[in-house]
């Protein structure tokens, strides 16, 4: 701004000041100063006019220049001629963005003001003694204005914008709002009025100009999403209501189409052929068919199913929520040789309709299904077989037939044969032909009830085709099992019973089950028929009671009694058994509780009772126990088996490293070692063994025990062991290292052998029976030969 423009600025500004300026009359009290010349004269006040003073003035924004802008003026009525005043400026800004003249009283902006950031400004003004600072009048409070200027432009603070509105809506229907602000002053000029236009975005939406909030609506008709999805559209906001130059501020609004279910579905072909194996399993998959829809989510899935061609319910269609294609399934098993080809007719359906299109949208499609033959493993005519047969059946009895037959064109032969891990007993055999089961060990219902067996059928030309059937066989009862007492019944019967008393209740049990239920017959066997003491009475429940005939029954007389019972069943044939009741007889108390069964607990002494006997005989028991088990110990002490006085010490002194001088040598062996010192004057008796008759033995030649006879001295001995009776086979003396002088029978060694087993015959070994057949043998000629 030059000086000229800002030199009229001001003039303008204190013209507008001077219009705007409202003055009050405010009197201010003056004091008058007294007559020095006249002691005593009261002092007289008088009040002074006080000037009119600025209430508001205004200063524009935004200005700058080279000098401070004059904002106004501020005079007083004391400010006459010299007169030493000045004017004092305090509040919002002053001294910082506002400064007076003290002399003049002209307010100065010193600084660019901003009214979107301070709109306005409160101050004081007040006259004071330029000497004293004292206030000459009282305070006058006064405001400063910034005056707008169109210095902001429009903005849209929540933008950018993204909106939605459902493809082929109506035109005018709105798809949202947007707002603009301004921060210029709204109620001063046109800088805050705004208008709305579309930059970008047309033909396809509008915007209303003159609303104070701008409202984004359809401008053109049928909007596709399936042809475009997504616009970006442009808006802007202009201030000064539009006028050249207004300044402007853009948003942008991306709006998207939402879909509306306004295609149907389509299959991909009007026709679709499959090649389904007749052997493929259950709801396994044939097939899929698919029908494509432009829609999007919820309004392209789709439904399908099968509107003609499966009168007999072969297949099923389900929907792959995934993929949303038709998966063609089986529901029953395919027959080649039945049915080779199927013809169908599948539907696809839309699950959401538009409320105002009517009926859904939907489309069809043929499924052609060519049947391809696989070979097939045997069928059995059931898929399980209950078969009966009785227990007492004979071996290769017919129990029943499975059959099975090769489903495929060819017919092939079928084998039958029994799974034998279901038939581990090998109880059951099967013609491999006809399938006829027969029975191949006897049979017993009380072991085993139910047989359950495999069954496999296989093809003749192809082994790997096996079907298996489960065969129930239920082994029927036939009456072979007696009835018999339900448990070993033991009756006791109180001498002081009454006649007729009750001794026991028997009952029976079978093994066989009956269709019609057990019944049996309780009787005596014949020679009890007459019995004195008992009789038996029917309780029409399948058991009996036993009853006493009199009361005279003594234990001291008889203690116990046996009655044999007859037990028949009521099979065809009748079973019967015979079971025998054993009966004691008790003493009771008086009330015919039983207190002793035994025949010696009768002659007890009356003050004895049955435990005080038992402990005394327990201590008797004991007693004797102790001193079996004394006098055993003592029995089998360790001591010496012959009275002696000295340890009779006898040791074979073996020398390994002398070979001796031959037989005639008898310095290697002592044998005086072998002379028992004790035994040479006297006979020694033993102690475990006391004879009978007491052996002397005979004086004979004894060698001294430097003697070297050691076959004279052999011989001594060994005829005192032959005649001693008291000699146990431990005392004899065998030495087998002397041979002895002059034996015939020569040396025991082989090394001087001349002849050789093998010239010797051993065949009369053979002779002396089974006891040496083994020894004889081993030396007959053929074991040395083979030797």
């Amino acid at each position: 701004m030059n000086k000229h423009a800002s030199k009229y600025l001001s003039n303008y500004l204190i013209w507008i000041t001077l219009i705007s300026v409202s003055c009050s009359a405010v009197d201010m009290a003056h004091l008058q100063p007294a007559s020095l010349s006249k002691p005593g004269r009261q002092r007289l006040l008088s009040r002074a006019k006080r000037g009119w003073v600025w209430n508001q003035m205004f200063v524009l924004e935004e200005f700058s220049g080279p000098d401070p802008i004059l904002v106004g003026r501020l005079h007083t009525d004391l400010d006459v001629g010299n007169k030493n005043i000045k004017y004092v400026l305090a509040g919002e800004g002053a001294g910082t963005i506002f400064a007076i003249n003290e002399l003049t009283g002209d307010i100065h902006a010193m600084k660019r003001l901003d009214r979107e950031e301070k709109a306005e400004y409160t101050l004081t003004a007040q006259v004071v003694n330029a000497d004293t600072d004292e206030p000459l009048e009282p305070p006058s409070e006064f405001i400063i204005k910034v005056q707008d200027i169109n210095d902001n432009p429009p903005q849209f603070i929540e933008g950018p914008y993204r909106a939605s509105v459902p493809e082929m809506s109506a035109v005018g229907t709105p798809v949202t709002r947007v707002t603009a602000t301004d921060a210029d002053d709204p109620v001063y000029g046109n800088s805050a009025k705004l208008v709305y236009s579309i930059l970008e975005g047309q033909p396809y939406f509008s915007v209303d100009p003159n609303s104070g909030k701008s409202t984004i609506k359809i401008a053109l008709h049928g909007m596709d999403r399936e042809m475009r999805e997504e616009y970006l559209v442009v808006i802007q906001a202009k201030d000064m209501g539009g006028h050249m130059g207004g300044l402007s501020g853009t948003t942008t609004v991306t709006v998207t189409l939402t879909d509306i279910n306004d295609n149907p579905p389509k299959f991909s072909k009007s026709l679709y052929e499959f090649v389904i194996p007749e052997d493929l399993p259950i709801e396994k998959m044939g097939g899929k068919v698919k029908a494509n829809d432009r829609d999007i989510g919820e309004n392209a899935k789709s439904t399908y199913s099968i509107i003609e061609g499966d009168e007999q319910g072969m297949f099923i269609i389900t929907t792959d929520s995934q993929t949303q294609e038709g998966i063609l399934r089986l529901k029953k098993p395919l027959d080649y040789e039945s049915k080779r080809a199927y013809t169908l007719k599948v539907e696809a359906t839309n699950i959401r309709s538009e409320p105002n299109s009517g009926v859904p949208f939907k489309d069809t499609a043929t499924v052609k299904i060519v049947v391809e033959d696989s070979d097939e493993p045997p069928v059995f005519s059931k898929p399980m077989y209950l078969l009966e047969v009785d227990e007492n059946a004979s071996i290769n009895t017919v129990i029943g037939t499975v059959n099975a037959r090769d489903p495929d064109s060819t017919g092939s032969l079928v084998r039958y044969f029994i799974d034998r891990h279901t038939d581990l007993e090998r109880q059951f055999n099967i013609n491999v032909d006809n399938g006829k089961i027969t029975l191949a060990k006897p049979l017993d219902r009380e072991t085993d009830m139910w047989h359950n067996i495999t069954v496999t059928a296989t093809e003749v030309r192809n082994h790997s085709q096996i079907s298996r059937a489960i065969v129930a066989i239920r082994v029927m009862d036939i009456n072979d099992n007696a009835p018999e007492f339900a448990t070993e019944y033991e009756a006791f019967l109180c001498e002081n019973g009454k006649p007729g008393q009750v001794i026991q209740t028997v009952s029976a049990v079978d093994k066989d089950d009956p269709i019609q239920g057990h019944y049996f017959d309780y009787r005596l066997v014949p020679e009890m028929l007459n019995n004195p003491n008992f009789t038996i009475k029917n309780n029409q429940d399948n058991s009996i009671s036993v009853l006493a005939k009199h009361d005279t029954f003594r234990r001291q007389k008889q203690e116990m009694y046996f009655l044999p019972i007859i037990v028949t069943d009521n099979g065809n044939p009748p079973m019967s058994s015979t079971n025998t009741l054993t009966i004691r007889v008790c003493g009771c108390s008086k009330d015919g509780i039983v207190q002793s069964c035994n025949v010696e607990a009768y002659v007890l002494p009356i003050g004895l009772s049955m435990g005080a006997l038992i402990a005394i005989l327990a201590c008797i028991i004991l007693l004797l126990v102790i001193v079996v088990l004394f006098v055993t110990l003592r029995r089998h002490k360790n001591e010496p088996l012959i009275i002696k006085d000295d340890e009779d010490v006898r040791e074979n002194i073996i020398r390994y490293d002398d070979e001796g001088g031959g037989e005639e040598d008898t310095e290697a062996f002592d044998i005086a070692t072998l002379q028992n010192p004790d035994g040479i004057n006297g006979y020694l008796p033993r102690k475990d063994i006391k004879p009978d008759l007491q052996f002397m033995p005979r004086a004979g030649q004894h060698s001294g025990p430097n003697g070297v006879d050691v076959d004279e001295f052999i011989n001594v001995r060994l005829h005192e062991a032959d005649n001693d009776p008291t000699a146990p086979p431990y005392d004899s003396i065998q030495i087998y290292g002397y041979e002895g002088r002059g034996s015939i029978a020569g040396s025991l060694s082989s090394l001087e052998t001349a002849s050789s087993d093998s010239d010797q015959n051993y065949d009369y070994l053979r002779e002396w029976g089974p006891r040496f057949r083994r020894l004889g043998e081993l030396y007959s000629a053929n074991f040395l030969y083979s030797f």
